[in-house]
């Protein structure tokens, strides 16, 4: 199932002439525009036309489609994405997040947990949030002790599950 990836947020304007802010997921914040244009999830289409270095995770961004400070003011909040076909394929041990979420979700023993919902970063490192069938969220650290085995192909994952989710009645596994 082809999905998108989020490259950048936009977090407000810059100026009058319809600059934008952006918060920026891109490995470096410059290869924003390396994959054609971006569009949002209501499928409007944002055509870079300029780009700058902002403070550290951001770039000043000019689009075709925005013509001045109003219009960039009304686009704060607005996720920018570009379709998975169209990033390079990640390297060995590297994972686009989209590429993990729909993941199933076993235990070392091969038993079902459920299903990635979602990949999160809190500040410190990558987190997994599983989805258990009865609809209970599992947050799990996405490191390689935690996560020893990954399979984008079979479309599966293996988590260790630690001691203290087996152990505990909240966001047990079990």
């Amino acid at each position: 199932m082809p999905r998108d990836v989020l490259l950048a947020a936009i977090v407000g304007a810059h100026g009058l002439k319809g600059e934008v802010r952006l918060k920026t997921f891109t490995e470096t914040p410059g290869n924003l525009g390396a994959y054609g244009p971006l569009h949002a999830a209501d499928g409007r289409v944002f055509t870079l036309t300029g780009q700058r270095a902002g403070k550290d995770g951001e770039a000043v961004a000019s689009f075709r489609e925005v013509a001045d400070r109003n219009a960039a003011e009304a686009l704060r909040g607005v996720e920018l994405f570009v379709a998975r076909a169209a990033l390079p394929p990640a390297g060995a041990e590297e994972f686009y997040h989209a590429d993990l979420v729909g993941l199933a979700a076993e235990d070392v023993l091969g038993r079902h947990i459920g299903k990635v919902a979602a990949v999160y970063n809190y500040g410190a490192s990558d987190v997994l949030t599983i989805l258990r069938d009865d609809g209970a969220e599992v947050l799990i650290a996405f490191t390689r002790e935690n996560v020893p085995e990954i399979d984008v192909k079979a479309g599966r994952l293996v988590v260790a599950v630690p001691e203290e989710v087996e152990a505990g009645d909240r966001g047990s596994v079990e």
